[in-house]
């Protein structure tokens, strides 16, 4: 058990970088569990969300941010400002670079803007299980060449490799100060909020490529019910009709598919039985309404 008083530390460490970095496969690794979805499409994450790690006599705040990335419409502005936003109050950056894609344009111009932060800055590159060591090295030099880091580490979240070592250095870093959440407290979010980003992750794996960013997922209805499960009822809402027959499936096989994932997670998450009901609704202008954005965290 965590003692009190002045030995205790806490901070918070804004994980910023270019879409499908691996920032919440990294996130979740130093938790150690689940509290970030994640797929292999870019711009998975679109809100800022907190993790919440310990390390002995330390509770490290980890600030999940969404993919910085050239925005085009209105909802990538508002992802891209919640992640520098996220980068504002942080006590040390960590950025998170994908270690086989190497230094694209993306990579560049996010340590470029670097540069101007005064914060502490450490290059975690990731993914270090699929890419080759002469390169990761190469990539290292570049970056820092660009702008100075204080720490460099390489990492696969996938299986474990340097997470530890990250985590403790990390740990390390932070500032004196009584820790901000319980000690069985692992995010922010809400179990209404992580409801509807399980069911959006199946959006992501199972649908095709441009779909997941046409559509969202609202929790309407989350109780609990008399024996202790949990009833939820949720719309997926999309831009088109011919969307909604995406999500449909053939004969309903795909939206039955999506909720029967979602549930087993949920449950499993949860602790509880869940009952799970899904409707998809056309709504063409989701992405340009102000509750949407607050129930996403994003500033509208």
């Amino acid at each position: 058990m965590s003692q009190a008083g002045d030995e205790r530390k806490c901070g918070h460490v804004a994980v910023i970088g270019a879409p499908n970095a691996g920032k919440s496969t990294l996130v979740n690794a130093l938790v150690g569990q689940k509290v970030a979805i994640v797929s292999p499409k870019a711009q998975t994450t679109r809100a800022r969300l907190m993790g919440i790690a310990l390390e002995g006599q330390t509770q490290m705040v980890l600030v999940d941010t969404p993919g910085i990335f050239k925005p085009q419409r209105k909802l990538d502005r508002a992802m891209v400002s919640a992640a520098w936003d996220g980068a504002s109050g942080a006590d040390l950056i960590a950025l998170v670079v994908d270690g086989r894609a190497g230094a694209g344009p993306k990579v560049t111009q996010i340590v470029e803007a670097l540069a101007s932060r005064d914060k502490p800055k450490w290059l975690i590159l990731s993914k270090v299980d699929i890419a080759k060591k002469d390169k990761l090295l190469a990539l290292a030099e570049k970056l820092n060449a660009i702008t100075p880091f204080d720490q460099i580490y390489f990492v696969s979240a996938l299986d474990g490799e340097g997470v530890l070592e990250l985590k403790s250095a990390m740990a390390g870093a932070m500032p004196p100060g009584e820790w901000h959440f319980p000690e069985d407290q692992v995010s922010d979010s809400t179990d209404r909020m992580l409801a509807s980003e399980i069911t959006r992750e199946q959006l992501y794996h199972r649908l095709h490529e441009e779909l997941p960013y046409a559509a969202t997922v609202v929790t309407e209805k989350y109780s609990e019910r008399a024996n202790g499960s949990v009833e939820i009822h949720q719309q997926i809402l999309v831009q088109r009709d011919s969307q909604r027959g995406i999500v449909l499936g053939k004969g309903g096989q795909m939206i039955k598919a999506i909720g029967e994932t979602s549930r087993k997670e949920l449950a499993e998450l949860l602790g509880v039985p869940v009952h799970l009901y899904l409707h998809v609704k056309v709504k063409a202008d989701w992405d340009d309404s102000a509750e949407i954005y607050e129930g996403m965290g994003l500033e509208f």
